[in-house]
């Protein structure tokens, strides 16, 4: 593994990425704000209405196997057409957390196929996720995709599709903050 790298979501009056909306699917929302600026550091709060930060390490629960055939198929974060974004902050239940390994990888792939139902919607979405437990964040991870416009149908698609997986009833709290570049 090269590292870990930290990553900071910063929401308020400036950032490249307008916020379009900002929904609760599941549990509190998070304060309106209009814009969100993204470091690939640990940041201060300088004011900004809210901060989420997450680390990029290593794979919890996919297979060597898997691994090989996403990056395969996985655009890079950054691409001038990806002009749409979403952030989806997630927290799941103790009952989650006090699962095995095992139990918890039986229930994300096996059971929700949450690899398997990605993998249809790539390379149209390029996707990062970032640990936020360890550091004692309110969420657990921090979901971060970018597409271009014309494959939102395709996201909406993914993000309905896992929210009704078997996985999905461990999720206590989530965020789904809709974004565009610019403007």
């Amino acid at each position: 593994m090269a590292g870990i790298l930290t990553v900071t979501f910063s929401a308020g009056a400036y950032g490249d990425w307008q916020i379009q909306r900002t929904t609760s699917v599941t549990g509190e929302s998070l304060p309106t704000a209009r814009r969100l600026s993204i470091s690939e550091a640990a940041a201060v709060n300088n004011g900004y209405t809210w901060q989420l930060r997450g680390v990029v390490s290593n794979p919890r629960y996919s297979t060597a196997v898997e691994l090989k055939q996403l990056a395969a198929v996985s655009p890079p974060l950054g691409r001038p057409e990806a002009k749409v974004a979403a952030l989806i902050p997630i927290k799941k239940s103790d009952v989650w957390w006090t699962m095995a390994q095992d139990e918890r990888r039986a229930i994300f792939e096996e059971s929700s196929q949450h690899i398997r139902r990605s993998m249809n919607h790539l390379p149209a979405v390029a996707r990062r996720l970032h640990h936020s437990r360890d550091l004692g964040e309110p969420f657990d991870f921090l979901t971060w995709f970018e597409y271009a416009p014309q494959y939102a149908d395709s996201f909406e698609t993914l993000v309905s599709e896992l929210r009704t997986t078997e996985e999905w009833k461990y999720v206590e709290r989530e965020v789904d903050v809709r974004l565009v570049r610019g403007y």
